[in-house]
């Protein structure tokens, strides 16, 4: 049985990293990771979603993956998302995340076209066999990627030996339960992260190992602590650092620009880090924007105060 401890924890999503002409920037990537390294986060989600992965191409993906590895190997757990919206790329991608060394490897599955579960099973084992000494993790997230996984397509995916966990973005936290117990069932041992960072105590609470999230990097300490308290048993004090944590969250997705560009201005504020902007077509920062990213850095320095 493979020892999964290491994806147990708080495992914050990488944003995309760009310099002033919106390059993906190596020197940037690498001041990224070494700020989670300085966090004390178990690892990091690369090229998902909060990389911006979508809009970037195979090259791109590559660069990011292989800085990443230069500073966090034997550091920090890294799971690359290797999902393009065609087989050969992603396999690219998953071959060439093997080669740098990172922990895992995870995939959404193909978006726009409805794909029965065969085709999507056949994709997902591609990828596999293209890193077949990296441990696999499926991203379930429904309400974007417009396929959920279903527990027939599950049940076919626990075939593959190098399946380990399922990061679920989900909303309803039943689905942690059902993919831990016939994980549990399949495997003796399998990892569920929890998705929605919104609901981190509720899925924790129903069988997640830890979490992926996308907000996570803007406050690091927040999450650490808030799985400290679950860990412990400190239900009321959990709560209440969970709400904290959801009135921040809701402030950074109330103006017009992109949550991430909103992310990417709190981490210049709170802690010196220029990360870039974000990639047509998310929107950048407006005036209005930049005040509420000031507002919603301000509250994760007074939550800190508050819970830590």
């Amino acid at each position: 049985m493979k020892d999964l401890a290491k994806y147990r924890g708080i495992i914050p999503a990488f944003y995309a990293c760009y310099d002033e002409q919106g390059n993906v920037s190596p020197e940037r990537v690498r001041a990224l990771t070494q700020y989670f390294i300085d966090k004390g986060v178990k690892g990091v989600y690369v090229n998902g979603s909060s990389g911006e992965c979508i809009y970037q191409g195979v090259e791109e993906r590559k660069t990011i993956i292989e800085n990443v590895m230069a500073v966090a190997k034997g550091k920090l757990t890294v799971i690359d998302h290797v999902a393009c919206n065609n087989t050969r790329d992603s396999a690219e991608l998953a071959r060439h995340a093997e080669s740098v060394g990172v922990d895992a490897i995870a995939s959404i599955p193909p978006i726009y076209f409805r794909l029965p579960e065969y085709s999507i099973a056949a994709y997902w084992n591609t990828i596999s066999q293209a890193a077949p000494n990296t441990d696999f993790i499926i991203y379930n997230i429904p309400q974007l990627a417009g396929t959920a996984l279903t527990m027939s397509l599950f049940a076919e995916m626990m075939k593959n030996p190098n399946v380990i966990g399922v990061k679920n973005s989900s909303m309803p936290t039943q689905d942690i339960q059902m993919f831990k117990a016939a994980g549990m069932a399949a495997k003796g041992d399998f990892i569920v992260f929890n998705g929605p960072d919104e609901q981190f105590v509720a899925g924790r609470a129903i069988g997640a190992d830890g979490g992926i999230g996308g907000t996570y990097a803007v406050m690091p300490e927040l999450f650490l602590r808030l799985n400290e308290l679950i860990v412990s048993g400190e239900r009321e004090k959990a709560t209440a650092l969970q709400y904290d944590i959801n009135e921040i969250i809701y402030k950074m997705c109330s103006g017009r620009a992109n949550m991430y560009a909103v992310a990417k201005e709190m981490l210049r504020i709170n802690a010196g880090l220029d990360i870039g902007g974000v990639r047509a077509p998310l929107e950048n920062l407006r005036a209005d924007d930049i005040a509420i990213a000031r507002e919603a850095a301000a509250m994760v320095c007074d939550a800190k105060k508050k819970h830590l």
